[in-house]
């Protein structure tokens, strides 16, 4: 780092902590946002010591993860990359009745594990686009995605349809064993870190199928290979994870999407700050959040009082 800087941002390369904001704060840095959602990789109580700002974009990649999620739930269900495997090795000869037989997602059970922003509209495609119930687990009551469940169930009923369900689970178990899909989508802290593990991937259905488009680290995956299971680590896969031929293994593209830079046009001119400060218009899809903010308020009024 060299120079001097009000505001850095970070691309999601490198891990943040008390050299690199030592180094900030000495170079005349008050803030440090990262042009991502997650901020796992940050030491927020370093950010805090120095008196900076810590940022993230929330609400950018909402809709894309969410469709990856999709995309990872129904590959896995029709197994279309064992298909495609099998086509390439030049092994189909003719249609067999049992060649591939997948899943059906309509009238079976989702389970959502982080009911937030990514996790929510996740539910909400599967539930709507395949007619699946939904249990989903998290520390806050996801009221809109329970209306939303909802009223869809009434419109097939009034429809002469069979109405889906929700429901929501006291515990993560409780999800893993009931749910006929699940899909992670909590942040990665403490308390998540290996939350899907030997025990909980025990508690599973024999076909489950599980996805995980949060953080690698949110499942074992010594454990997932041992149960032949998919997911990934970022950035290094667990070693036999390449080689389950009914592991579907993407690297960190949940963001790569032609119409994601439509979040990220605010940031194009970095002195264009109207569309952040003008309260009678929306905020931009990429509006930052700050993580720290509550920290910050009561160091400064700590350092006001003092003083």
């Amino acid at each position: 780092m060299c120079g001097s800087s009000d505001l850095l941002f970070q691309f999601p390369l490198k891990d943040w902590g008390e050299t690199l904001f030592s180094a900030l704060s000495r170079a005349g840095g008050k803030a440090f946002s990262k042009i991502a959602v997650g901020y796992n990789d940050v030491d927020v109580g370093a950010a805090n010591r120095y008196g900076i700002t810590v940022g993230n974009t929330p609400g950018v990649l909402i809709e894309m993860t969410a469709k990856l999620a999709v995309a990872l739930s129904l590959a896995a269900a029709r197994r279309i990359v064992e298909a495609d495997a099998f086509m390439r090795a030049g092994l189909y000869e003719g249609w067999l009745p049992h060649l591939f037989v997948g899943n059906l997602l309509k009238g079976k059970t989702v389970g959502v594990i982080g009911a937030g922003r990514i996790g929510s509209a996740y539910a909400r495609m599967m539930v709507e686009g395949f007619k699946m119930n939904l249990i989903y687990c998290d520390l806050y009551q996801a009221t809109h995605l329970e209306k939303f469940v909802t009223a869809y169930g009434e419109f097939l009923k009034d429809n002469g349809e069979e109405p889906v369900t929700w429901k929501r689970a006291a515990t993560t178990d409780e999800v893993l064993q009931q749910d006929d899909m699940i899909s992670l989508h909590p942040i990665l802290d403490k308390t998540t870190y290996h939350v899907v593990n030997k025990r909980r991937l025990l508690m599973m259905k024999k076909e489950a199928i599980l996805i995980n488009c949060s953080r690698g680290l949110i499942i074992d995956e010594v454990a997932l290979v041992e149960h032949f299971l998919a997911s990934q680590d970022e950035p290094y896969m667990k070693p036999g994870l390449a080689d389950m031929k009914n592991a579907i293994v993407v690297p960190h593209i949940a963001s790569a999407s032609k119409g994601q830079v439509k979040g990220y046009l605010v940031w194009a001119d970095p002195n264009n700050v109207e569309p952040f400060l003008n309260e009678n218009v929306p905020p931009p899809a990429a509006y930052p959040s700050i993580v720290n903010a509550k920290a910050l308020v009561y160091l400064f009024q700590s350092y006001e009082h003092d003083n």
